[in-house]
């Protein structure tokens, strides 16, 4: 293939893609809902002009681009999410890391990444090809395998974030509950108590905090609000937690030593978890030291009587 027909290729995929768009967005082209009929007949509806509003934040740093192309992959990503069972269960991965962004917006995010590992797929296939040892199958496969990876590593991200933020709720919930406890027994209702915790506290459980108290205040019953705050979790210190304070509700029983000891059930839970550490840590400190350090050391202590005997033959 000569460099002309490449360009000339790029340009002939740049126009198609561009007239594609165009005509995806005309008006006879898109399917209006029956929320977006109704919308322009209620009261409530915002008749200030889009041009004035504040622009929303960009996802990527690539402004436009993200403007033109994510009304196309919201469409593409609905149609799709309806045949996807796992949708469900990736919300729920999203509400455990404390992430505000929708299905929708996660999947535009996971093909962003896998685009970009794309585009660097091709970057290397492109630089192997300029030295002159191209193989198609080996790029192809290189291209392929990199936008594959590029998707399944935001999969990944997001786990490792979820994993964070629950470390870091574990080793909040001792010190919260505890202060919770003292407030209880000072006199105070488990929804004064919860309130004082959110303002006198910062991090990510105070915040799950604030909503359970955000929750409540917008009319939701103090017990269907912490119900919802256990669904968001599956950390079972939390879940005890919250079947404590329902109890503590519904029935009236007392709370303050219910909180005391599950407080002091997770700090034995993180000095197992330090200890079993500890042990996994020893373990994998054999390998180096019986391949690594032990020979040297026998090397050195053996060096001098094989000189010694040597000198003396």
């Amino acid at each position: 293939m000569t460099g002309s027909l490449a360009y000339a290729l790029l340009l002939g995929l740049l126009l198609g893609s561009g007239a594609w768009l165009v005509l995806a967005r005309l008006p006879f082209m898109r399917r209006h809902g029956f929320a977006d009929r109704v919308a322009a007949q209620l009261k409530s509806h915002n008749l200030e002009s889009t041009l004035l509003r504040a622009p929303t934040r960009s996802l990527t740093p690539f402004g436009p681009l993200e403007r033109i192309f994510c009304p196309v992959l919201r469409d593409t990503f609905k149609r799709l999410n309806r045949l996807n069972p796992g949708g469900a269960a990736l919300e729920k991965r999203l509400a455990r890391a404390g992430s505000a962004k929708t299905l929708l917006d996660f999947r535009a995010e996971q093909m962003m990444w896998a685009a970009a590992a794309f585009i660097l797929g091709l970057a290397g296939a492109g630089i192997v090809a300029t030295a002159g040892s191209f193989n198609a199958v080996a790029a192809l496969v290189a291209v392929l395998g990199s936008a594959v990876c590029g998707y399944l590593l935001r999969d990944f991200v997001l786990g490792q974030a979820i994993k964070r933020r629950e470390s870091a709720m574990l080793a909040e919930f001792p010190g919260l509950a505890e202060l919770m406890a003292l407030a209880v027994a000072a006199g105070e209702s488990a929804l004064g108590a919860l309130d004082r915790i959110s303002r006198s506290s910062h991090g990510h459980l105070a915040a799950e905090f604030n909503k359970v108290l955000a929750d409540t205040r917008s009319g939701k019953p103090l017990a269907e609000a912490l119900q919802a705050f256990s669904g968001r979790t599956d950390l079972q210190p939390l879940v005890r937690f919250v079947d404590g304070l329902v109890v503590a509700v519904e029935r009236g029983t007392p709370l303050a030593d219910v909180l005391r000891a599950q407080a002091a059930d997770v700090r034995d839970a993180a000095k197992r978890e330090l200890m079993e550490a500890a042990g996994r840590k020893e373990i994998g400190m054999m390998v180096p030291l019986v391949f690594g350090v032990l020979p040297l050391t026998v090397v050195f202590a053996a060096f001098p009587a094989v000189t010694a005997l040597r000198i003396g033959l």
